[in-house]
């Protein structure tokens, strides 16, 4: 097939044509979460004039702070995944490589076991999913009828080996209940919010299901996946976490962000809520609520005023409920697509003085069984963290999450005072120790809509479908965990590539 014309005249077109297309472009990024901010700098470090537009009185998104007692925290997102590498990139970018600290060693705990109460979590495992039933620390979870039950596994005939999609359904019927319902239901319900039966093997856990095909069992093909990333592990030379974290907090990566848009010649504004785009032949029309920029005498921001931004190109970097408002008369086809189920999660942080935690009595956090306890996790902040613990000093930082899919945060109705005392006797049932009313200095509550996990059955083809639909209109695009998926190790890649995507159609088509 010839090439486009177009596209050869584009492709030999000089870095200071390219450079001098770029400095004619205006982007209004509406959203100043981290995908916004990711998709913003990529725009604005090619010369494009950016506008980020953020409704809220603060950017980040789900990642946000809090000062309890002078204490900084972490109130939303406390760590990012390692994989891939592309955080710890972007880190390294922004100057930040030696804010990065991995969680401290330790193990975390499983509370809500029917018949023991509370253990430590079992090692060597994938998803909670055993390599090895008879492990002491899981035939404590599973007792031994759950272990016989789960060694069937090695004999069961391989009728449907390396076709699961549903990860409940594969664990249950290949190792039995107990090991999905005690050991990798808590983990999906802690990490994903969602059943293991609505967790897709593939995405969740890469290569189990081939692996299953070539071992024959289950905890097989766990403990082959284990060895094959030990060994990639070592060649690498890269052991470490699964997660790291910054010192000072996820902010000090939001801040970084900011700083280096505005450094760059962009402007990131706050409390500008947007309440209409418009498109015609082009350009792009927003309409938005907001406070206006100082005047030119440097007079104080004025009250809340109708504002309006022209524009090249507009990127959505908010909720998937405010994208698809946002969207209705501009990609219809959007609104053919399926909205995912998204729960609402509330984390409340608690600043403790309690002796009973020194020691940190049930390792960096908790897991429930699913029905056991009014809370699904638990995160022992100041035991996990050194940075943290040296600026709580001899108090102690306890993060309690509520609401799961299908389970509302049972904290949604309460007021502040009331949901703080929840969160107290929560965290006291799940490490074991007695927490008093005295006990608590402050509390601080955060609440926020967690986007749907790409692991979840279903999510990939609804975000394709969702996706597909905002590219089709030129000078269109969005970023952001319902269409990446959730974690920063997904986000921000994503955020690249559509930023990358929209910023070639107008620079070089």
């Amino acid at each position: 097939m010839p090439s486009n014309p177009a596209n050869r005249e584009s492709s030999r077109a000089e870095p200071a044509t390219l450079a001098a297309r770029a400095a004619t472009r205006h982007i209004v990024v509406i959203g100043g979460g981290i995908g916004g901010l990711i998709a913003a700098r990529e725009c604005v470090k090619v010369g494009m004039h950016v506008t980020v537009l953020e409704a809220s009185d603060a950017v980040g998104g789900a990642i946000r702070q809090a000062e309890i007692d002078g204490v900084v925290v972490d109130a939303g997102a406390e760590s990012y995944a390692t994989r891939g590498g592309r955080v710890r990139a972007l880190l390294n970018e922004l100057g930040l490589t030696d804010r990065i600290v991995a969680p401290a060693a330790g193990s975390a705990w499983l509370a809500g076991i029917p018949g023991v109460g509370a253990a430590p979590l079992p090692v060597g495992g994938i998803l909670g999913i055993p390599s090895n039933p008879f492990q002491e620390d899981v035939r404590r979870i599973i007792g031994w009828s759950g272990v016989w039950r789960a060694y069937l596994d090695r004999v069961r005939p391989p009728l449907t080996i390396g076709h699961s999609q549903s990860l409940g359904k594969l664990v249950s019927s290949r190792m039995g209940v107990k090991v999905r319902d005690r050991l990798v239901a808590p983990v999906t319900t802690g990490v994903y919010s969602a059943s293991p039966e609505d967790v897709d093997v593939d995405i969740a856990a890469p290569g189990l299901n081939a692996a299953l095909t070539r071992v024959g069992s289950l905890s097989g093909a766990v403990q082959a996946l284990r060895d094959e990333s030990a060994a990639q592990a070592a060649a690498a030379q890269a052991p470490g976490a699964a997660v790291e974290g910054i010192a000072g907090g996820m902010m000090v990566l939001i801040d970084a962000l900011v700083a280096d848009i505005e450094k760059l010649g962009g402007v990131v504004r706050t409390g500008v809520r947007v309440s209409e785009i418009a498109q015609s032949a082009a350009s792009w029309t927003v309409r938005a609520e907001g406070r206006a920029l100082a005047d030119s005498d440097g007079d104080a921001e004025s009250a809340t005023e109708a504002l309006e931004f022209s524009a090249d190109g507009v990127v959505l970097g908010t909720s998937e409920a405010v994208a698809r408002r946002l969207l209705e008369n501009i990609a219809p086809a959007l609104a053919e697509t399926t909205a995912a189920d998204a729960p609402e999660i509330e984390i409340v942080t608690l600043l403790l003085r309690a002796s009973a935690l020194q020691g940190a009595p049930r390792g960096t956090g908790v897991l429930t069984v699913p029905g056991s306890h009014t809370a699904k996790a638990l995160t022992h902040s100041t035991a996990k963290w050194e940075w943290l613990r040296a600026a709580a000093g001899d108090r102690h930082l306890v993060r309690v999450s509520f609401g799961a899919q299908g389970e509302p945060a049972a904290t949604a109705g309460l007021d502040e005072d009331a949901a703080a005392q929840l969160a107290l006797g929560e965290a006291s049932a799940l490490l074991g120790v007695p927490l008093a009313p005295g006990d608590l200095i402050g509390a601080h509550r955060s609440r926020f809509v967690q986007s749907q996990p790409a692991s979840i059955i279903g999510s990939g083809e609804r975000r394709e479908a969702a996706r597909a639909a905002i590219q089709a209109v030129p000078g269109l695009a969005a970023v952001g965990a319902w269409l990446a998926g959730t974690g920063l190790a997904q986000v921000i890649p994503d955020a690249r590539e559509e930023a990358d995507r929209l910023r070639r159609s107008l620079i070089w088509d």
